[in-house]
């Protein structure tokens, strides 16, 4: 398998999809609406809306009723990035090679943009209800509606927002205040949480049983943790160049941070093991009871692609 070659195919697979979903830019809201657009095509991994679509491969799925909630991760996850970069918040100026939403359209309409796109990507998750694999039968509309459920609970006040918020405080505590329990926890919503809810909505969608569910949590878990922490990493030994954003802001901001209490090579090493159990984890996942030729299926794309975390120097 030519893993470059693969990645790159679905990575504009998905910007075709998420061109496909994104608003027209006119009327009278037309400034927002180029905000958003600018902000969600401004590139990046895709890591979500790629391991969503990869998971639903996994379990069976056919079709293309994933593909309205891989726009809304992406959505979601966008907007969390423009709100992290404001001077409230980060103040950063660069954001995958280019300037940030704010540097360009404004404080005021960046934040604009980052609620429209939450909003939006709410709007656009609902196109799922009405596409013929939904409305087939009483099955599928139940799966879109736990789709819903997970993709909203995880971007919320016990997810993402409540990682944001614990995040936000930890930088006005005094260091030893800052416990490796307290940045476990924004690690686990802050990051983890979209990533474990891609993960669960491709298995959702494609029938995966509440047991297979479970599992895909633990294991989006350990990706997210080891995907942070090697953002902690490249954000003090990458550069703007090669990074695509700041280098040093964590540093610049006064956070601590999982390399800072733990150290580098010991970070490093925590980086490996948890990819390697997310790696072990997705080998036998479907092969839980209730998997349909679950003792013959592998994703090794999926399996790869949690693997490049380990080394990904951007």
């Amino acid at each position: 398998m030519n893993f470059e070659a693969e990645l790159q195919e679905r990575v504009s697979g998905i910007e075709a999809i998420l061109r496909q979903y994104l608003p027209a830019e006119e009327g009278y809201q037309k400034t927002v609406l180029e905000a958003m657009n600018y902000s969600v095509l401004a590139g990046g991994k895709r890591l979500r809306p790629m391991l969503m679509q990869e998971v639903f491969r996994l379990f069976g799925g056919k079709g293309r009723l994933v593909e309205p909630f891989m726009a809304a991760i992406e959505m979601i996850h966008t907007y969390s990035l423009v709100h992290d970069d404001l001077p409230c918040m980060d103040n950063d100026e660069y954001r995958r090679g280019r300037k940030t939403t704010h540097a360009v359209y404004g404080e005021g309409m960046a934040v604009l943009a980052g609620d429209a796109l939450l909003n939006y990507a709410f709007e656009t998750a609902c196109k799922a209800f009405n596409m013929p694999e939904a409305g087939q039968s009483i099955d599928g509309l139940n799966r879109c509606a736990k789709a819903m459920s997970i993709l909203a609970g995880k971007a919320g006040i016990y997810g993402m927002i409540g990682g944001q918020t614990a995040d936000t405080e930890a930088e006005e505590l005094p260091e030893e205040q800052v416990t490796q329990e307290l940045l476990l926890f924004i690690h686990e919503n802050k990051t983890a949480a979209l990533i474990q809810s891609s993960m669960m909505i491709g298995a959702v969608l494609a029938g995966a049983a509440d047991g297979q569910l479970e599992a895909l949590e633990r294991i989006g878990s350990n990706i997210g943790l080891a995907f942070q922490i090697q953002d902690d990493i490249l954000d003090l030994t990458s550069s703007l160049e090669v990074l695509g954003k700041q280098t040093g802001s964590d540093l610049k901001n006064h956070k601590v941070t999982y390399v800072s209490l733990n150290g580098m090579e010991k970070s490093a090493e925590q980086v490996r093991r948890l990819s390697e159990e997310a790696i072990a984890g997705l080998a036998c996942v479907a092969a839980q009871e209730g998997m349909p030729q679950a003792d013959t299926r592998r994703n090794d794309f999926l399996e790869k692609l949690v693997e490049d975390l380990i080394t990904r120097k951007k």
